[in-house]
Parts: structure tokens; sequence; C-alpha cells
């Protein structure tokens, strides 16, 4: 059964690190992606200015994604500055039905960073909205309406922990141990974040982090790498075990 997929997180990079995996397990299985990242992490330098190295990372996330055969498109929003409003949140529904998904993908809705909580807030809120005919999104050439509201699954916070390092426990697992060496080709193709991570987050390497991060995950699941999972439970969200049955003997049931 092919599926539209959307998967929104904040920046170039946070699917790849926290997703990867998950993702090219379904890439591989012939489901449809799309990546969006609500910005372009024109914060993410000190070696260029905002517009150069938000140029970069737009070029980052395209490779990034093709690594699969996704698509990859910024919402164009601006790193520290994604706020649930009301025109953003009219853009992000705007963004859904253009892609018309019937499976998100999005950021945990407790993290360490605003950039993420906002936007895994926003996500939420825009997958309700998508399918309302009288909400209009005052884009120029609007797209139609959902004819439903999509699936809607949450990934682990950065380390999958919150802000106080208490862990954020999945509802389920995915083993990506066979994906680990093109979810390690994916993120490493957002090189301009070497030097950026090692001098602002004291990552002195953001590939063997990830792959410290999904082995951690992987000791917590009994296998050698892991993602994990929450799916959002809330009225009147599908309820429906759609990601679970997409990726069938990958998931690994808690």
């Amino acid at each position: 059964m092919k599926k539209n997929i959307l998967v929104i997180h904040a920046h170039p990079d946070d699917a790849e690190i926290l997703a990867g995996g998950t993702l090219a397990q379904l890439a591989a299985a012939g489901q449809s992606i799309t990546i969006v990242t609500m910005t372009p992490g024109d914060c993410g330098s000190d070696e260029h200015g905002p517009e150069e190295i938000a140029r970069i990372r737009r070029q980052e996330g395209a490779r990034a994604a093709a690594r699969i055969g996704a698509r990859y498109g910024c919402g164009e929003f601006r790193d520290f500055n994604i706020f649930s409003d009301d025109a953003t949140r009219r853009r992000v529904i705007e963004i859904l039905r253009q892609v018309a998904p019937d499976l998100v993908l999005t950021a945990s809705p407790v993290d360490y960073l605003c950039d993420h909580e906002t936007t895994s807030e926003l996500v939420r809120d825009a997958c309700f909205g998508a399918p309302l005919p009288n909400y209009v999104t005052g884009e120029k050439d609007p797209t139609p309406p959902l004819a439903a509201i999509p699936h809607l699954y949450f990934m682990d916070p950065v380390g999958g922990v919150d802000r106080e390092g208490h862990p954020i426990e999945p509802d389920f697992f995915v083993d990506v141990t066979a994906q680990m060496e093109i979810k390690t080709a994916m993120l490493a193709e957002h090189a301009s974040q070497r030097a950026w991570l090692l001098k602002h987050h004291g990552i002195d390497d953001y590939l063997e982090t990830m792959q410290a991060w999904t082995h951690a995950n992987g000791q917590r699941a009994g296998v050698e790498y892991a993602e994990g999972w929450r799916r959002y439970k809330g009225h009147p969200y599908p309820q429906t075990p759609l990601l679970e049955e997409l990726l069938g003997a990958g998931v690994v049931k808690r």
C-alpha cells in the first residue's frame, strides 16, 4: 500500500538525525516521502552570513533527501523565529494541503529547543485544520482542503530526553540497524554543520554523536540501532497503526 508521507522538522539535518533510518526503510518499500524543514538553518554558522548559509543548507537538505529518493522543501521561516501564531499556522496548513499526506511525521512536543517544540505544535494543529473547508490560508492560489486528518507521529527528541534529561519513552522502536549506512550518508550531506556543532553544541563529530544516540535507542529496544516513535493520541486524529503497518517487521514493540 503506497502512501504519501510528509516529514516536517525545524531545521535541515533534524529529520536525518532522528528519523533517517525509518525514512530509508519507508522509501525502500516504495513510499512517497517529502521532507520539509521549517527554516533553512540560517543561524547555523559563524563562517557565513544568514542568506549564504541558508542557501548552502537548502542544498544539503535536498542532497540528503535525494539519497533515499525523497523530495525536499523549506517553509522559509527563520531560526529562532518559529511562532505558534495565526499567520504561521495558515502557512503550515497550506504546506500540508500541497503535499496531501496520508501520514505526517514531526518533531517531539517536548525537546531541548523552542524551534523543535513549536514546530511540533504547529504541525499537530495543521493536521486538524488542513481538512476544514472554511479555513482559508490566504495564499494567492490556495490548495483545496485535505479529505481527512492525516495520521500523526512524533519522532524522539534529541538524545531521547526532555529539557531536564528525563527519558521520553516511545510507543515503539524501529530497528534501523540495516539502514545505518544510508542514515549516516544522509546526515553527512550536512557538512556545513560539522564546525558549527562543535563550536555551539560542543559536539566533536556529529556523525558519531548521531550513531551513539541511535545505538543507545537500540540497546533499549534489544537491537543494535533503533529510532523511537509515538503516535499522537488526541481526538479525532486517526488511531490505526499506519506507520507500524508500513514498517512491518522493522517495528520493535516496547
